[in-house]
């Protein structure tokens, strides 16, 4: 009898443990990103993001990103890129199911101003979502406009804000919603790092996390050109 109630404590305990999706924590991203340049009018963008449901541990997701990148002028590019992400059953995006893994195609368009002092970016993304559930694969398709404004305080020090809105284009229209800020620091002229703060909306659960970023923006175009010339 003892035997039975501690086996199936122990089992109730894993299923609660699977459902908690860390909602109530403050979890963290750990991300990089680089557009390195290769040409006058082409650059690669490489991207990997670590994300946990608490600060530094417990898995929520892997993200890797790349993409050719055509800049059509300073202020105009477009970016046409594939990501490969691996998510944590729990988490909110996809409630009740299991562990997946989705290889994603994006279409991406940016376009930056300036108003004063501030930068302003006006990025516009078309994903479709090819994603295992292990058990099924679903194939999903969604818009996300993201407003991104950046105000440099000194030559080193400054501040970035910005608000993305994700809408599926199937079921429900409202996917989630991010809200960011962060303090920013110009390392190089082509090194940065930002810490903010993020608030992620979903229609039934919201999230709270740290983020801590690593730019890097390496001109490569002298290192193709030399292997041309050799």
């Amino acid at each position: 009898m003892k035997f039975r109630l501690l086996f199936l404590l122990f089992i109730s305990t894993l299923v609660l443990t699977a459902q908690d999706n860390g909602e109530d924590q403050l979890g963290s991203w750990h991300m990089y990103f680089g557009t390195n340049k290769l040409s006058d009018k082409y650059s690669l963008h490489t991207e990997a993001q670590l994300r946990y449901y608490e600060n530094g541990k417990n898995f929520n997701q892997l993200l890797l990103r790349t993409g050719i990148n055509y800049h059509i002028n300073p202020n105009a590019i477009a970016t046409l890129g594939y990501g490969h992400i691996t998510t944590d059953g729990s988490f909110e995006e996809f409630p009740n199911e299991t562990n997946s893994i989705e290889h994603r195609i994006f279409e991406q368009f940016i376009l930056k101003n300036k108003v004063w002092e501030f930068n302003f970016e006006h990025r516009y993304r078309l994903e479709q979502r090819f994603i295992d559930f292990g058990d099924r694969n679903d194939t999903q398709h969604r818009a996300r406009y993201r407003l991104q404004v950046t105000l440099p305080l000194t030559d080193i020090f400054f501040l970035n804000f910005y608000d993305e809105i994700f809408l599926n284009l199937q079921d429900q229209v409202f996917g989630q919603n991010r809200l960011y800020g962060a303090l920013g620091i110009n390392v190089t002229h082509n090194l940065s790092t930002q810490l903010g703060y993020l608030k992620n909306h979903f229609p039934t659960a919201h999230y709270d996390r740290l983020q801590i970023g690593v730019f890097y923006n390496p001109d490569l175009r002298k290192l193709f050109s030399k292997k041309e010339q050799s």
